[in-house]
């Protein structure tokens, strides 16, 4: 029996490397850039990092990144001067890119569409509008500097907040114990592909069982009012631009009006804030604009954004 339980042990570990050196060699696990918090408190990647991004258990999609001196994805570093013109596209993960190489980036098509133009992708996976405005205000020499700076923004999640303070669950991702279960490929490639879910969710459960039982005790959950959310996050939206100020004139939102509420849309067109809005284009063309197993966009859907961006440019 003793025997039985240590070839277990060895074999079990032989399978292990074995699996570990199958991921590295076939690239299914993806590389994750270190990110970290610059001197002006905006998060964002560590300059000069390399890697690809993988998703989906079959490596579905597989990505190369190029992390510049700025801290953002781009084949182009940010130099922007009075004398050039430039674009700058400020958002989320779907400016940031890592579905797309990043020689192929909306960035990159919108120069192959436009002359004389330099793109700068300033995006970061998680930024909502808060982030956005505060961090073309901690780069405000910089951004004074480019002639048009577009921000992505969707009105379900970007608007959840009225003031920037860094998120710490973000950086709890760089802790020292993450940094080094990330050395494994073996269990990111498991993490990636949903293995360690129900673990996570049974500690979860177990969690809220154990701590929160009485709380629960008695308590009633009050239906949610779609109207007064709506109103919340416009409100957000006036205290940001109340906080950072909003230059109605180089500044535009890039954003789909089939998801964004009525009410904002509305206040956006009675005070003159200018936005590009993707969802005719998308609405025109019967073939995917999104990535199967992810929400992101594929290449067509970077395409159209592209050239909705360029259609909106073209009428100045």
């Amino acid at each position: 029996m003793k025997k039985l339980f240590l070839n277990l042990i060895i074999y079990g570990f032989l399978i292990l490397i074995m699996l570990e050196l199958l991921v590295r060699v076939f690239h299914l696990g993806k590389d994750t850039p270190t990110r970290y918090v610059d001197q002006y408190n905006v998060e964002k990647w560590m300059p000069n990092q390399n890697g690809f991004a993988v998703t989906g258990n079959r490596r579905q999609n597989f990505s190369e990144y190029n992390i510049n001196q700025s801290g953002y994805n781009s084949y182009r570093e940010f130099n922007p001067t009075y004398d050039k013109k430039e674009i700058a596209l400020v958002g989320d993960s779907f400016i940031e890119g890592f579905h797309q190489n990043y020689y192929n980036s909306i960035g990159k098509k919108i120069e192959n569409l436009l002359e004389d133009v330099e793109v700068y992708e300033y995006g970061y996976a998680g930024y909502d509008m808060a982030d956005q405005l505060h961090l073309v205000h901690a780069y405000k020499d910089q951004f004074d500097k480019i002639d048009h700076v577009i921000f992505g923004i969707k009105f379900s999640n970007d608007l959840t907040r009225g003031e920037y303070s860094i998120l710490s669950e973000r950086l709890a991702l760089e802790s020292p114990l993450n940094k080094a279960l990330k050395k494994s490929k073996l269990l990111v490639y498991a993490k990636s592909i949903g293995l360690l879910d129900p673990p996570k969710l049974f500690i979860a459960k177990l969690k809220n069982t154990i701590f929160n039982s009485q709380n629960r005790k008695g308590s009633k959950k009050s239906p949610s009012n779609k109207t007064n959310t709506e109103q919340e996050y416009l409100n957000n939206f006036k205290q940001l631009v109340a906080t950072y100020g909003y230059d109605k004139q180089r500044f535009v939102l890039l954003l789909n009006s089939k998801e964004t509420s009525n009410i904002f849309l509305k206040y956006l067109d009675q005070n003159g804030f200018k936005y590009i809005d993707f969802y005719k284009r998308f609405q025109a063309s019967p073939r995917p604009k999104n990535l199967i197993y992810d929400r992101h966009w594929n290449n067509y859907g970077r395409t159209l954004i592209a050239k909705e961006i360029v259609s909106h440019l073209r009428t100045y």
